[in-house]
């Protein structure tokens, strides 16, 4: 399968994971947080990141002449942003702060737009000229408020 293939199936299997996510985000600032959304917000996130860190791999090990040593490390310190801010969602949902949640969550998912387009961006840069990528997919549904990243 193609690096491009790989990559729509990393991110075709997030999608549920970031729908949940969405919604989530849109609970109101101060509502009482159940338990299960502790559960959710981690297991969703880390879902994500699970397929972010093995699109990531696919990506670097796919060009002709192999990654390049700052592709890799551009590539990780992103990855490293996504899992801090995976972290600060399920902080977040552990203390029951609605708002807080709300806007990791936010952030979480700007961040795991970004990943898809650096990827994409690199798995063009190792691929042969002129080769059509599928850009990567851009949900219709947006989380509420500023994005801060």
């Amino acid at each position: 399968m193609s690096v491009t293939g790989q990559l729509a199936d990393h991110q075709a299997r997030c999608l549920a994971h970031l729908i949940s996510l969405r919604m989530l985000a849109q609970t109101e600032p101060g509502a009482l947080l159940p338990r299960r959304v502790v559960v959710e917000v981690a297991r969703a996130t880390g879902a994500v990141v699970a397929e972010a860190e093995a699109a990531g791999q696919a990506v670097l090990t796919a060009g002709p002449g192999g990654p390049h040593r700052g592709d890799g490390a551009f590539l990780r310190v992103r990855l490293d942003r996504l899992a801090a801010a995976a972290d600060d969602a399920v902080a977040a949902a552990r203390a029951g702060n609605a708002a807080e949640l709300r806007r990791h969550l936010r952030r979480f998912d700007t961040l795991t737009a970004a990943i898809w387009t650096v990827q994409d961006a690199l798995s063009r840069a190792s691929g042969p000229p002129g080769r059509a990528v599928r850009p990567p997919p851009r949900g219709s549904v947006t989380l509420p408020g500023p994005s801060r990243t």
